[in-house]
């Protein structure tokens, strides 16, 4: 007990996370990657320090987590770790042996992953490529922090990098723990919250499925596979799509989340899809809470309705104008908004997921205070708990990486997949006029027979899900006297 600094309970994002990473305890389950290249006479010792100076600040940096043989689980902050730091030097090899080899390593990082228990939750590899050029790699687990956290520690790594380089002290206010987080979600009333949630998901009963080629349901297996395919769209492509959301007052996220509702409706054959979206989760209401490290990020249910007559444009921003409405009860735990659901017990509310990384604009910022560090390449990989998920990364191109478990889906649905969500993408320039059915008619591979196709399918399977529940229901009946 003498390295104890302080102990308490998960939070419900946290609990989540740890349920599905003890019920797939080697699928590699919100394990996160983020590796950047760094273009700087770099003083890696001092760049070290930095870190262990950023970890000393940010107590969920030195926590581990404990379950076993207590009601309930809880964190445990610890007041001195050792730092896991590896330095490599590669400028011996080629490009191309220098880009295998990191391929190599990031596949064997990935299978590593963490142990709960371990503390701290993360590993930093330092390799140097040539002169002025190194390559990082920061691993950590979910349980610790979200991607607005990494843009936090990375900002704050490099402020004290170059203090302690110039021989100067760097006096940061100190953040606050995350432990009032979890405080002040224990003192929230959610009453509220169940009014909208339970009217935003009325009658919707049935999951949003890509059907096309999808495999055999695998869900109880306790290991899946991921990969990833990506599209990067030209810079052309960006700046017309960032200059249409400026012109019509939408974000490009809208932009994003409003062609991934149209490929859901055009794949399945549904007008009313719901997806996952990921919001930020940090309530203004809590001061501080912009600078704190921590698990704040939840994935919440979009809903939306597709008329085949509607216009584009009103329509996208009826979409923006949900975001908005969301927002207000953005840290609602997603366990509760299931429960106030209209779906049947032991169905998701979805199965694809759209990240838009706004804090990844942070992360490829070339000015860090004195003008000589500039970090390109940066990228970030992790694995959630759903089928398909989408991680869009804003930027002079914009990318998008689609990733998929293995087990649902084969690599050339996925491909198509991709290909469709980039034509609807360059029909909203090419059509702000038309109505949703001619954008989708813009699309050649899938006719409306075969839409209808796809919607009879899905009404099958979700009628022969009910019968199931059903039985379930009557079977688990008492005895009446």
């Amino acid at each position: 007990m003498q390295n104890i600094e302080d102990f308490y309970p998960l939070s419900p994002m946290q609990q989540g996370i740890l349920f599905h990473t003890l019920a797939a305890p080697n699928s590699g389950v919100y394990f996160i990657q983020f590796s950047c290249t760094i273009h700087d006479n770099l003083n890696t010792a001092i760049f070290q320090s930095a870190w262990e100076k950023v970890t000393q600040r940010h107590q969920l940096l030195r926590t581990s987590f404990l379950w076993e043989g207590i009601k309930e689980p809880v964190q445990v902050v610890h007041q001195q770790i050792n730092l896991p730091w590896q330095q490599q030097d590669w400028r011996m090899l080629s490009t191309i042996e220098q880009q295998e080899r990191f391929k190599a390593l990031l596949k064997a990082d990935q299978k590593q992953g963490f142990s709960l228990a371990q503390v701290p939750m993360m590993r930093l590899t330092l390799i140097q490529l040539a002169e002025n050029s190194y390559q990082f790699l920061w691993s950590g687990h979910h349980l610790m922090m979200d991607g607005w956290s990494s843009a936090v520690l990375l900002e704050e790594v490099f402020a004290y990098y170059i203090a302690l380089k110039q021989g100067e002290t760097l006096q940061l206010e100190k953040p606050r723990p995350y432990r009032d987080y979890v405080a002040w979600l224990q003192q929230q009333d959610f009453s509220q919250s169940e009014q909208f949630w339970q009217e935003w998901l009325r009658s919707f009963t049935t999951v949003t499925c890509l059907n096309s080629n999808q495999k055999p349901n695998n869900s109880l297996k306790q290991n899946h596979n991921y990969e990833q395919q990506l599209l990067e769209l030209p810079q052309t492509t960006t700046t017309a799509l960032q200059s249409f959301a400026r012109q019509q007052q939408l974000t490009l996220n809208t932009l994003v989340q409003g062609a991934w509702a149209l490929l859901l409706n055009l794949d399945s054959g549904e007008n009313d899809v719901v997806f996952g979206v990921v919001f930020a989760g940090r309530p203004i209401t809590l001061s501080g809470v912009a600078a704190m490290v921590g698990p704040f990020v939840n994935t919440l249910p979009m809903r939306v309705q597709i008329e085949a007559e509607e216009l584009l444009i009103p329509w996208l921003k009826k979409l923006q104008a949900k975001q908005t409405q969301m927002q207000q009860h953005e840290h609602t735990p997603l366990v509760k908004i299931q429960r106030w659901s209209d779906m049947p017990l032991g169905q998701p509310l979805f199965e694809s997921v759209l990240n838009f990384q706004n804090y990844s604009q942070h992360l490829t910022a070339p000015e860090r205070g004195d003008g000589n560090i500039k970090l390109d390449e940066c990228r970030s990989f992790g694995k959630m708990n759903y089928p398909f998920y989408i991680d869009a990364l804003p930027g002079q191109q914009l990318s998008m990486y689609f990733v998929y478990d293995t087990d649902y889906f084969e690599a050339a649905t996925v491909a198509r997949v991709v290909k469709h969500f980039e034509i609807i993408l360059y029909n909203l320039l090419l059509q702000p006029q038309a109505t949703l059915n001619e954008l989708l008619d813009k699309i050649p591979e899938i006719d409306q027979q075969q839409r209808n196709k796809a919607k009879q399918q899905q009404k099958e399977q979700h009628n022969q899900k009910l019968k199931n529940i059903k039985r379930k229901v009557i079977y688990a009946l008492p005895e009446t006297e």
